[in-house]
């Protein structure tokens, strides 16, 4: 990762746009970044080629006052992990439901973003992942956890869609769409909570392409309220380094900024729980934890160190006008991944 801020040149795509040519390989006019979902990306996991490498998964992340909810439905090509994951705030205990099933049977993926349901079906984790009027649904259930929750889309509301290029072979679109307003209900053991409007947020991380087999990466995201606008935070760094296109930005009242520059992280690996703060010319954010949620899987081939921490992001942001924006008490989170696959 850079020890100092590094500018790169990006180009905003405002037109729908396929991600690979014909025969597989990415379509150079798909690099760039977007503020809605125009990239294609149907051409990701059919046929032969790059078979291996091929990922493709939706993450739904979403906090309120008491909870913090996660489902995720992913497809690395060899295996589909599934995951359920509730942190109770107010107590401190996590409960977590994982399954690594059969691809096939197990996960249903649209080729593009919003083009059909996504479905995981394992014996531990059931998810249910629906467009409806107005956002989308998000429903999942495991032995002690169940969420039934929909991630409003307001009229006006922006993501940021990027295109990462390796090469011509190995590449990702992944779109982060921050603070959506969210409302539902969340079940511990059967008891129900309330995910109360205007103090709740789901955030999606949305991932299709084709990976080297070992990368690291950093990710930091989101969602509150300051001086009574909402604002968003999407911030990223390590697998982006070097490519000329980075997953920064800014949101203020659903309007996005794209933050074209690859920035400094400084986090202690020996105290996950020490403040983490993340720097540019444009950024200067303090996040710090409340929570750690450790993951390790080793199964040889597929190997995953995940250390990500919940808590508070404060500091300031340069929005398009060159205002800075101040941030305070945004929830949310950041991440330091290791991953073979």
């Amino acid at each position: 990762m850079p020890d100092q801020p590094r500018p790169v040149t990006e180009r905003e795509i405002t037109a729908p746009v396929a991600l690979t040519l014909p025969d597989g390989r990415l379509n150079p006019e798909a690099v760039g970044w977007t503020r809605t979902p125009l990239v294609v990306t149907d051409g990701v996991g059919r046929g032969r080629r790059g078979r291996g490498r091929n990922k493709r998964w939706e993450y739904w992340a979403v906090t309120t006052p008491a909870h913090v909810v996660a489902l995720v439905t992913s497809d690395i090509d060899y295996a589909a992990v599934h995951g359920l994951w509730l942190l109770d705030r107010r107590t401190g205990e996590a409960v977590a439901h994982d399954a690594i099933g059969v691809t096939g049977r197990s996960a249903t993926l649209p080729g593009t973003l919003g083009a059909g349901p996504v479905r995981s079906r394992t014996k531990q984790v059931v998810i249910d992942v629906d467009e409806v009027a107005g956002g989308t649904r998000l429903r999942a259930r495991g032995a002690r956890i169940e969420v039934d929750v929909v991630a409003h889309r307001p009229e006006g509301h922006e993501s940021l869609g990027v295109v990462v290029p390796w090469t011509d072979r190995l590449f990702q679109y992944t779109v982060k769409d921050v603070a959506r307003p969210a409302t539902g209900t969340i079940r511990l053991d059967g008891v129900a909570a309330d995910v109360p409007a205007g103090e709740s947020w789901a955030t999606l991380d949305h991932g299709r392409g084709r990976w080297p087999y070992d990368v690291r990466w950093n990710w930091g995201a989101g969602a509150g309220r300051t001086d009574g606008r909402v604002i968003g935070i999407q911030v990223g760094g390590q697998w982006t380094d070097g490519t000329g296109t980075v997953e920064n930005s800014l949101y203020v009242d659903g309007r996005l900024t794209k933050i074209s520059e690859e920035l400094v992280w400084d986090y202690d690996r020996e105290d996950w729980l020490a403040p983490w703060s993340v720097t540019g010319e444009t950024v200067d954010l303090t996040f710090t934890p409340f929570h750690l949620k450790r993951s390790v899987t080793d199964l040889k081939v597929f190997a995953s160190r995940t250390h990500q921490c919940f808590g508070t992001w404060a500091g300031r942001v340069r929005d398009e006008s060159g205002a800075w924006v101040r941030v305070a008490d945004v929830v949310g989170w950041a991440e330091d991944v290791h991953n073979r696959w």
